[in-house]
C-alpha cells in the first residue's frame, strides 16, 4: 500500500512539472527571448510536454483523481495556443478564375546538396528539386539557401530555373566568395514582372551571418502584390552538434554535446526575434496586398511566429489539418518554413511536399483575393 502510496505521489509531482511546463510555452510568443532566456526552451518542447500531459490525463481519468479537473484548466488557459501547432482549417470552397489567382512556392533547398561528397548523388538532388519545382509550376518561388555559381559553371542553377520556370524576373541577395565564383543566400523568381526590389536590413546581422529578408513588387494582370523571401537566423548546427544522431560522427561526452547545442540555440532566439519585428515594420508600411514567405527556423509557439501572426494570415492553418511538419533534418524541429499573407488575401491549397530532397520540405499555395 505504501508502495502505490509513493507511486501516485511521484506521478503527481510529474504532471505537477508538465503543468507548469505548458504554462511556461504559453508565455513563449508573447515574451521576448532576452527577458527570460530559459522560455524558448519550453516553446520548443511543447509538443513533447503536450504529449506528456494528455497521457497523465487519461491516467487520472482512470484513477479518477480531482488532479483531472487542474488538468482540464491548464489545457483551457492555452486555448487557441495549441491550434498553432495543429490545425483544422479548410479550403476556399470556390476559386476564382486562374488568372486570377497567384501559385506562390518557398523552398530551402540548403544549396542544392553542393557539399555531398558524393558527386552522382548531388546532381541527382538538384535534378529532383528542379524537376519537382516545374512539376508544380508555380508562378512565385521564394528560396532560402540558394547557391548560385557565376559563369563559367558546371552547377548552374538560377539560370537554368529561369529558363525552366520562365520567369520575367527576379531579386536576390548573396554572401559573395570570390574564390570559385560563389554566391549564398535567396532569391525570388517570378513569371510576372517586378516593377520594385529591396531588402529589409537585420540590425542583428553579423559577418558569418547569410540570413536575409528582400522583397519584391510584382504586377499580375491590374493587380500590384508585393511578396518578401524571409530566411531568419539559422541556428548553425554542425554536423558534430548533433552527433548522437549520426552513427558517422565523432564521439563526444554528451554533456558538451548538449551544451553546445542549447549556446547556438540561446544566441539565435533573441537575433530571430529583432529580425522578425523588423520585418513585421516593414510589412505594415507595404501599400499593396502583401505575402511573406520564407524560412522562419522558428516553430508556431514562439515569440518569432507571434511577430507576424498578430498582423497576417498563415496559409497553412487557414487551408489544411494536421500538424504540417517541414523540417526533415536530424533534429526535429517541426513546422518552420510558412507563408503568410495580409486579411486582404484569401488562401487555398496548401502543399506540403511529400517526398524532400533538401532537409527542408517545400510549400506551396494558391492565393488570391
Amino acid at each position: 500500500m505504501s508502495k502505490l502510496l509513493r507511486l501516485s505521489t511521484l506521478f503527481k509531482i510529474l504532471t505537477l512539472i508538465c503543468l507548469c511546463g505548458l504554462l511556461l510555452a504559453y508565455l513563449t510568443p508573447f515574451v521576448h527571448p532576452n527577458t527570460l532566456k530559459i522560455l524558448p526552451f519550453f516553446g520548443l518542447a511543447y509538443p513533447i510536454i503536450l504529449v506528456c500531459t494528455l497521457l497523465a490525463l487519461v491516467v487520472w481519468i482512470f484513477a479518477k483523481s480531482r488532479m483531472v479537473i487542474l488538468i482540464v484548466l491548464v489545457l483551457l488557459i492555452g486555448g487557441k495556443l495549441h491550434f498553432r501547432m495543429f490545425t483544422l482549417g479548410s479550403n476556399e470552397s470556390e476559386l476564382p478564375a486562374e488568372e486570377k489567382i497567384l501559385h506562390v512556392m518557398s523552398y530551402n533547398v540548403r544549396l542544392f546538396d553542393l557539399y555531398n561528397n558524393d558527386i552522382e548523388q548531388r546532381n541527382k538532388n538538384k535534378d529532383s528539386i528542379f524537376s519537382y519545382i516545374a512539376s508544380q509550376a508555380p508562378d512565385i518561388i521564394c528560396f532560402q539557401e540558394f547557391y548560385h555559381q557565376d559563369r563559367p559553371t558546371n552547377f548552374s542553377t538560377r539560370d537554368s530555373l529561369v529558363k525552366l520556370l520562365q520567369t520575367k524576373d527576379f531579386h536576390e541577395r548573396y554572401a559573395h566568395k570570390l574564390r570559385g565564383r560563389q554566391n549564398f543566400g535567396v532569391v525570388i523568381l517570378s513569371k510576372f514582372p517586378m516593377i520594385a526590389k529591396g531588402d529589409v536590413m537585420f540590425s542583428t546581422q553579423g559577418d558569418r551571418d547569410f540570413n536575409y529578408c528582400i522583397y519584391t513588387d510584382i504586377v499580375k494582370n491590374q493587380d500590384t502584390f508585393r511578396i518578401y523571401n524571409v530566411h531568419l537566423q539559422s541556428i548553425k548546427l554542425q554536423e558534430d552538434d548533433y552527433s548522437k544522431f549520426s552513427d558517422n560522427a565523432v564521439k563526444e561526452e554528451p554533456k558538451s554535446m548538449f551544451r553546445r547545442v542549447i549556446d547556438k540555440l540561446r544566441i539565435a532566439y533573441p537575433k530571430r526575434a529583432d529580425q522578425a519585428r523588423r520585418v513585421m515594420e516593414h510589412v505594415r508600411t507595404s501599400p499593396y496586398p502583401t505575402i511573406v514567405c520564407g524560412d522562419f527556423n522558428d516553430t508556431p509557439m514562439s515569440y518569432t511566429y507571434h511577430q507576424f501572426s498578430k498582423l497576417l494570415i498563415d496559409a497553412f492553418r487557414n487551408t489544411s489539418m494536421g500538424i504540417g511538419s517541414t523540417y526533415v533534418g536530424k533534429v526535429p524541429a517541426g513546422r518552420i518554413d510558412y507563408i503568410f499573407h495580409t486579411k486582404d488575401l484569401r488562401s487555398s491549397d496548401f502543399i506540403i511536399q511529400e517526398t524532400p530532397y533538401s532537409d527542408h520540405r517545400a510549400i506551396s499555395c494558391k492565393i488570391f483575393k
